[in-house]
């Protein structure tokens, strides 16, 4: 499918303004179809190029996305580069923004998809690494229909945000959408207890959601550009593919009012 890459600029309430780089699919003659829309969250680089191609990939599948510059209230929305210096500025802004901007960021993200008369109103989120955080926790929204979460930092540890100290798993019964997390088995920015205790918290909440942890992978998989030898293809068309099921199912479809009657699944084999 074919995609037009254009930006919008948004005041927020900061005073600032972010850049929400946008890919928007288009079928040629067919000027009034209407597609989903899903926000896509950037690393703690920003929108750098395998962020782009990661959005590029979702629309060129027929869905409108939009990647925010999640770091207006400190930088232009020019990528930060990776190396020491672009790090160590990611992870420093990571905690500086206040959580209240970063919920600002989606809910003004959400805003524009659904202003544009080529959304369908259905709305979902994904990201990596912080984004992945950052789509989890823009799951708290209701309008968010779905999520998946790559390798997604912090949740555990409750450490995104000015004062790290963030709500996201506290807040997890008040997602309502269906949610799947990604993690590598190897990613050494979410040990083993933390996926356990991600996991048993949204099973205890009875959140929807699917829980993978893949054997080997480490943090950063999906990056194909300066991952320092964690990129791994073969599993990011896997998880690609677990995106696009989710995202279809549940963003193109129509289901109409849940009917109210319970599912008994027979025990059989």
């Amino acid at each position: 499918m074919l995609i037009e890459e254009t930006f919008y600029d948004v005041k927020t309430s900061y005073n600032t303004t972010m850049r929400l780089f946008v890919y928007h699919p288009k079928i040629l003659n067919y000027p009034k179809v209407k597609f989903p829309g899903v926000v896509v969250y950037s690393e703690i680089y920003q929108v750098t190029g395998p962020v782009s191609r990661f959005a590029k990939d979702i629309a060129g599948q027929g869905f409108i996305v939009v990647a925010p510059s999640i770091y207006h209230n400190f930088e232009s929305y020019e990528p930060l580069a990776y190396d020491d210096e672009g790090t160590d500025k990611g992870n420093l802004y990571k905690i500086e923004k206040e959580l209240k901007s970063y919920d600002e960021d989606n809910s003004l993200a959400i805003d524009y998809l659904l202003s544009l008369p080529t959304c369908n109103g259905k709305i979902g989120a994904t990201g990596m690494c912080l984004g992945g955080h950052l789509a989890f926790r823009a799951s708290l929204d209701p309008r968010i229909k779905a999520a998946v979460c790559f390798f997604a930092t912090d949740i555990h540890s409750h450490a995104l945000g000015k004062g790290k100290n963030d709500d996201s798993l506290l807040r997890s019964s008040e997602i309502k959408g269906e949610i799947i997390l990604i993690f590598g088995c190897k990613d050494n920015h979410v040990p083993l207890e933390g996926r356990d205790l991600i996991r048993s918290t949204l099973r205890k909440n009875n959140v929807e959601m699917t829980f993978i942890e893949i054997n080997d992978a480490q943090h950063a998989f999906v990056r194909d550009e300066l991952s320092k030898g964690r990129y791994d293809p073969a599993t990011t068309k896997s998880c690609m593919e677990w995106l696009l099921e989710l995202f279809n199912r549940k963003l193109k479809l129509d289901y109409g009012d849940h009917d109210g009657k319970p599912v008994t699944i027979e025990n059989i084999c």
